[in-house]
């Protein structure tokens, strides 16, 4: 097991990944900008050290700055979290070309995964469905006969990259050029590569996705659904487990697509198989994400298996000591995204507690909520017995929670989860678009 872990994150997800660590009696190092020299997790760390400016490209993905830290430090592994350089694969070469060890999967893995267009074709190879669609498309006019094929609506996306970017729905030929071109300039703008592709739009569709652990020998277990359908601009804000649209016959067919989808690529450590369902049952791949998911804490609530701490096993070489059928999972979990629409000073925090109620959080009062960086001010995530209860205490939760001097969605978050079409369970990718 290692000895020493430098975590390559900020924010909650790095206050996680330390806490993790010194549950397994790990010693950490956290790296920070110098707008974060005195944020939460600068201080949880073992060791912290300022790599750069408060751009992302100055520090957190600094990645000669961070191999440095880590060397100097004799941190034997790195930690990515998500975001950031979780799905680099040049930086995780470079983590093995310095002796230390990038918890997650291969470069190679996740050159051939990041390749949406790619990832496609191996799993139509594999047997698992995919969405009608084409390969990578040259230019415009070629997207519009494709597209003229297999019937619009259609969505341009990006080969490269996720988190909304670079994805356009199209529903009739004479949006199509525009919007080919404005999907092409915002990957190439965020990703270095403009790359595009395009499939079928399915309507009135749930995204599901499974949380899958692969060890070094080849064992893999899938663990419970996600429902990630509550979504704005392809941003996921509400996250439940398990689905309320997922049967255990279901769920079945979605885990044996997803073990599938794990052996075609060798794939090792925590990583996430990504569908959309439609109403009749249907389901199809979209993407692979190849890190720790903002998500995992509602899997982690109702299996009570810790991920992280599995991510950073994996890594050092340990066996998975859980087989698929020791897999099993108890209640729903729900968690909220609490997100900032401004930066600003926290002038009071209250965080709300009882059984089973966790927030995820880098926050404290006085702490100044910086405006280089994501908007996550944290997760709550809570567990019940079952669907209805795990309602009421987020309701109950979110009316507790208190972060006053940072603008943030916590109404919101209670408006969806009083929304008659929420508790139904019937909702869609759509659904606050509408």
């Amino acid at each position: 097991m290692f000895s020493k872990i430098l975590v390559a994150n900020r924010g909650e997800i790095a206050v996680r990944i330390i806490r993790a660590c010194k549950e397994m009696g790990i010693a950490t190092v956290a790296i920070c900008s110098a707008v974060d020299k005195d944020a939460l997790h600068s201080a949880l760390a073992d060791e912290c050290l300022c790599i750069g400016g408060n751009e992302p490209s100055e520090s957190y993905l600094n990645m000669k700055g961070i191999i440095s830290a880590a060397v100097v430090t004799g941190a034997e592994a790195i930690h990515p979290g998500y975001g950031f350089l979780s799905e680099n694969a040049e930086f995780a070469g470079m983590c093995g070309e310095n002796g230390v060890e990038f918890i997650g999967p291969a470069p190679e893995t996740m050159l051939l995964m990041g390749d949406k267009s790619k990832a496609r074709q191996i799993m139509m190879d594999a047997g698992v469905p995919v969405i009608p669609g084409t390969g990578l498309l040259p230019n415009a006019d070629e997207a519009k006969k494709a597209a003229d094929a297999i019937g619009y609506p259609v969505m341009i996306k990006a080969r490269s990259g996720g988190g909304g970017k670079g994805i356009r729905i199209v529903n009739s030929p004479v949006e199509l050029e525009k919007a080919f071109l404005i999907a092409s300039s915002e990957s190439k703008a965020a990703f270095g590569d403009g790359e595009l592709y395009i499939e079928k739009h399915l309507q009135n569709v749930k995204h599901i996705e499974i949380q899958v652990l692969a060890d070094e020998e080849g064992n893999t277990v899938c663990l419970a659904e996600r429902e990630c359908s509550m979504q704005r601009n392809n941003q996921k804000v509400l996250e439940e487990s398990p689905s309320p649209a997922v049967g255990s016959a279901l769920r079945k067919k979605l885990t044996d697509a997803a073990a599938k989808a794990v052996r075609a690529v060798g794939y090792r450590n925590a990583g996430t198989i990504e569908f959309l369902l439609d109403k009749d049952g249907n389901f199809y791949f979209i993407e692979m994400n190849v890190r720790l998911q903002v998500e995992h804490g509602v899997t982690e609530q109702i299996t009570g298996i810790d991920i992280v701490k599995w991510q950073i096993r994996i890594a050092a070489g340990v066996p998975l000591d859980i087989g698929q059928k020791d897999v099993s999972f108890t209640g729903s979990s729900i968690e909220c995204r609490i997100n900032a629409s401004a930066p600003g000073k926290v002038s009071f925090l209250h965080v709300p507690g009882g059984p089973r109620v966790r927030f995820d959080s880098a926050l404290w009062t006085g702490y100044n909520v910086p405006s280089y960086y994501d908007s996550l001010l944290g997760k709550l995530i809570v567990h019940a017995g079952d669907r209805e209860e795990a309602m009421r205490k987020m309701t109950a939760s979110l009316c507790e929670l208190v972060i006053d001097g940072v603008p943030n969605n916590i109404e919101e978050q209670i408006s969806i989860l009083s929304d008659p079409v929420f508790k139904s369970g019937d909702y869609y990718t759509d659904f606050l678009a509408k």
